[in-house]
């Protein structure tokens, strides 16, 4: 039978090109989602070998035979349909075609309401045909699982954690240095002075098109990577008209608990648009905007937010899209607990009681305009607009040697705004039926904002009243900084087919293309310390509640105290500079039916210039660091059969260090002080992957990952042998690995029969894996010059932040009574085992993160066409978190708190 198609199917062909050939072209789309396109759909001419795939925005193009054809249009999910089409040798016919789901039997099309790029199906499909080795998390899953941040949704991959207290994002065991982070394949700039990626939950699901996720190495992504690459894909409208208002609430139960007690630091709004500075005479007179006394708060959080977006047809071909979308939301949390530091012995040398009140915001705007000129030409506008602001106040009650020997309290409040704005600019063009170019570039800019951080201490006196405490003249002070940075990405790539076969597809192709970024960072700091009069000090009583009865400018101009700073008014500083060149190609060959390879190499020039004023180097200094990076990498797929694929990857890259690593600037923290390092240099990553996938069904996923790591010089946060145990950044040995395995499975359960969807499904992704870095003391001294001593105790440890085990399991009950009515309940959970949050030093033992796991609940309803509800339950366990600190008498815990749980209530009204 097989051997009689082949001859019939080049029977035809040959009587077809024989007349000449024409040409089918169209577009497919969604129709109940308003027209949505469907990319990646497949084209097909019955009865031969011609196909193709629709691209991004649903458009085909076919060469066919002149005469008459069944044209058949198939895509996962959906049913197939067929048009009978007459084409004359020379000429071109357009043939749109509109397909709908296959869980709806009707005679128009009715079709899930989203975008085919955000289908967890299409999503899988993607995955299933591409070359490359990457994992995609679509809108719809985020919805299913009801995520609300793209931290979250990333950490429910397999493979990647995140630290609970910090915004360290964890691939592979590989933490911040050794990820990156883009939007639409452009590259966005960090909004903290100590990381390289921004704080990823930031950014709320509204946005996001779908979220893909690059653990293997390409030569499209800048060479600065080891552990992944989060690449976020803004949303685009592709249909008619569509509005959508959402209200809700999220409340945490521990701020809940104390909301009669809920106190915060004068001065920050609840908008999160606040922002203050110091007075240029803050030396010489007492001039601060706010006050220190702590002021009540009513806990009432809330968010609302809006969708819109339209389509325009404009002259014969061309389409204008636009799609809007604008949210703000606030979030109140509590937490309390230990906080310690001890000796290796286990003494104490702070052992506090930590209380903690938080207040956030976060507002976001996004504006896209797509104008697709023709079906060749298509330019994109994205704009993102993200303020976010957080505020803490903290105190620490106990014992602070050589400060507060006989008990006392640390007063510190934070507040921190941040501010990004990207614009970006892309477009796609297709020259001919075999060559493509595509290019973009986007201007971003950050501001960080610290104003105002304060910190007081008072120590009790034994048969006396409490007062302020002073060791040194950091103890007490009032500490502002402020970082701006803005980024110039640009890149272009131009895309070549050849090898065309008989019947129009083509072997391969070939990518050259080029890709620059250019940072630019400058970096600010001031502190203001009290200097008190050691006998007015000590002879008047402080209310903890009520420090501005004692700092005020009456107190000020009677001499009770003065401020100093390290350099009078001048700020210490740092400024950045990388500048990175880039070009790249990258051939995909189908060697064989079943083999395909992908070859590429990937050439950077890389520049870091670091210059600083400091108080370490009041002179200043300047530190330059020049590299060519030379980056081979090779993937190779091997197709078992139609529903099996076998991968392999190799790839090596490098890690940069990051600004004020390299710049002697100190940073203080009540238990930690942490200061750069000038002699840092990058290290070198040599990367491999072995991948097995099967895909039974167009919605399931079974998949198991060998990968393997090895870099060279690893850059790590370490203890410097010192009198107060400062922290800073060191190539720490020669070489560091990372073996492990990779397991995901997205399975059906149960499918009830039903005109509409009726069923059980369910997710499991565990990783496993080792890491090893080797500690070499003799290394790190003769590198720095004999300035940095580590008095560690091991030659070898794990990485600090990696996980030997993580798991991420869910279940959902999906059920819709008719297209616009329906259920959805997920239940999740995650467990991350114990894991290294900083070496021991100095005979005291490791610290380390115990394992623990979180259960969440997300309950999805659709009244009907217009309304929806959600009830978001997360943390429902409420876990202990716990570091321990592994001395070798026995293990003593430094910190321990809960978070509390998360009950959040949401509505939407769609027009």
């Amino acid at each position: 039978m097989r051997l009689k198609f082949l001859v019939i199917t080049l029977f035809t062909c040959l009587i077809g090109f024989a007349q000449g050939t024409g040409t089918v072209t169209g577009n497919v789309t969604d129709l109940d989602a308003n027209g949505e396109t469907l990319p990646f759909a497949t084209v097909s001419v019955k009865g031969t070998t011609i196909n193709t795939s629709t691209d991004i925005d649903g458009n085909y193009t076919l060469t066919v035979p002149a005469g008459e054809h069944t044209v058949v249009f198939s895509f996962l999910g959906y049913m197939d349909k067929s048009a009978t089409v007459k084409v004359a040798a020379g000429e071109t016919v357009t043939l749109n075609q509109q397909l709908k789901s296959d869980s709806v039997q009707m005679d128009e099309v009715i079709i899930e309401k989203v975008m085919a790029r955000e289908k967890e199906t299409a999503l899988l499909q993607v995955q299933k045909d591409a070359i490359e080795i990457k994992q995609n998390i679509g809108a719809q899953e985020l919805s299913r699982k009801g995520i609300g941040d793209v931290a979250t949704a990333v950490a429910k991959t397999s493979g990647i954690s995140k630290q609970e207290g910090s915004n360290n994002v964890y691939v592979r065991g590989l933490g911040d240095r050794y990820n990156s982070t883009t939007i639409n394949g452009l590259p966005i700039p960090s909004n903290d002075p100590e990381k390289k990626n921004i704080f990823l939950d930031i950014f709320t699901t509204d946005i996001v098109d779908y979220i893909s996720i690059d653990k293997v190495y390409s030569t499209r992504i800048f060479g600065d990577f080891a552990g992944g690459n989060v690449d976020i894909i803004s949303k685009e409208y592709r249909g008619d008209g569509m509005l959508e208002v959402s209200v809700g609430s999220k409340v945490n139960t521990n701020a809940l608990n104390k909301s009669d007690k809920f106190f915060l630091q004068d001065g920050p709004g609840k908008m999160g648009f606040t922002n203050y500075d110091y007075s240029k005479d803050a030396l010489t007179s007492y001039t601060f905007d706010n006050k220190l006394n702590p002021q009540k708060q009513s806990v009432a959080p809330y968010n609302f937010g809006f969708k819109a977006g339209d389509a325009f047809n404009i002259g014969e071909q061309g389409r204008l899209s636009l799609f809007g979308t604008a949210n703000f939301s606030n979030g109140y949390e509590q937490r309390e607990g230990d906080n310690r530091s001890v000796s290796a012995q286990g003494a104490p040398l702070k052992s506090f009681y930590q209380e903690r009140f938080q207040y956030n915001t976060n507002t976001t705007g996004m504006l896209n305009a797509a104008y697709r000129i023709n079906d060749k030409n298509k330019l994109s506008y994205n704009f993102l607009f993200v303020n976010t602001s957080d505020q803490t106040r903290d105190t620490y009650t106990g014992f602070l040697r050589d400060v507060a020997e006989d008990g006392g309290t640390v007063l510190r409040s934070t507040y921190t705004k941040n501010t990004l704005m990207i614009n970006q600019l892309l477009g796609n063009h297709k020259i001919d039926s075999l060559t493509t170019v595509d290019w973009g570039t986007s201007f971003n800019t950050v501001t960080s904002d610290m104003p105002d951080r304060t910190q007081n201490i008072i120590k009790n006196v034994p048969g006396s009243f409490p007062v302020i405490a002073q060791n040194s003249a950091t103890d007490n002070h009032r500490y502002f900084q402020n970082l701006k940075e803005h980024e110039l990405a640009a890149n272009i790539s131009a895309t070549r087919k050849f090898g065309q076969t008989e019947d129009g597809l083509t072997r391969g192709s070939v990518t050259a293309g080029y890709a620059g970024r250019f940072k630019k960072r400058d970096f600010e700091a001031i502190q203001f310390n009290y200097n008190h009069d050691a006998t007015i000090r000590n002879a008047t009583p402080i209310d903890l509640n009520n420090l501005d009865a004692f700092y005020n400018p009456t107190n000020f101009a009677n001499g009770f105290y003065s401020i100093t700073a390290y350099a009078g008014m001048t700020p210490q500083t740092y400024s950045g500079e990388q500048n990175i060149h880039a070009g790249y190609v990258n051939a995909d060959y189908k060697l064989t039916e079943k083999l395909t390879a992908s070859l590429g190499l990937r050439y950077e020039k890389v520049e870091q210039i670091v210059d600083w004023v400091t108080q370490f180097d009041t002179d200043g200094g300047t530190n330059t660091m020049d590299r060519n990076e030379f980056l081979p990498n090779l993937i190779v797929k091997y197709e078992l059969n139609d529903k099996q694929n076998l991968r392999f990857a190799a790839s090596k890259t490098y890690t940069l260090p990051q600004f004020k690593e390299r710049s002697p600037f100190i940073y203080e923290d009540v238990n930690e002080i942490k200061y750069g390092n000038q002699f840092l240099y990058s290290s070198q990553d040599y990367n491999i992957d072995l991948k097995w996938e099967y895909f039974p069904k167009n919605d399931e996923l079974i998949s198991a990952t060998l990968f393997g790591k090895m870099i060279v010089d690893p850059i790590a946060e370490v203890n410097v042998a010192s009198s107060t145990n400062d922290i800073s950044w060191v190539n720490i040995g020669d070489k560091g690995t990372a073996v492990g395995v990779e397991v995901e499975i997205k399975k059906n359960l149960f499918t009830f029969d039903s005109e509409f969807t009726n069923k059980i499904s369910a997710g499991l992704n565990v990783a496993y894996m080792k890491t090893k870095q080797d500690i070499d003391r003799e290394k790190v001294l003769e590198e720095t010059n004999g300035t940095f001593n580590l008095n560690i105790n091991d030659s070898s440890s794990a990485f600090t932040g990696a996980s030997d085990l993580l798991l991420n399991a869910d279940i959902s009950y999906s059920k819709d009574w008719d297209a616009d009515k329906g259920f959805t309940a997920t239940l999740m959970y995650s467990q991350y085992s114990d894991r290294l949050y900083a070496l021991g030093i100095e005979g005291k033992g490791n610290q380390v993160d115990k394992g623990m796991g979180a259960l969440d609940m997300v309950l999805k309803t659709r009244l009907g066409r217009h309304i929806g509800i959600d009830v978001v339950g997360r943390n429902l366990l409420n876990p202990e978190f716990e570091r321990i600190q592994e001395n070798a008498g026995g293990h003593v815990p430094v910190v321990t708190f809960k978070r509390g749980a998360y009950i959040g209530l949401g509505v939407t009204y769609k027009l």
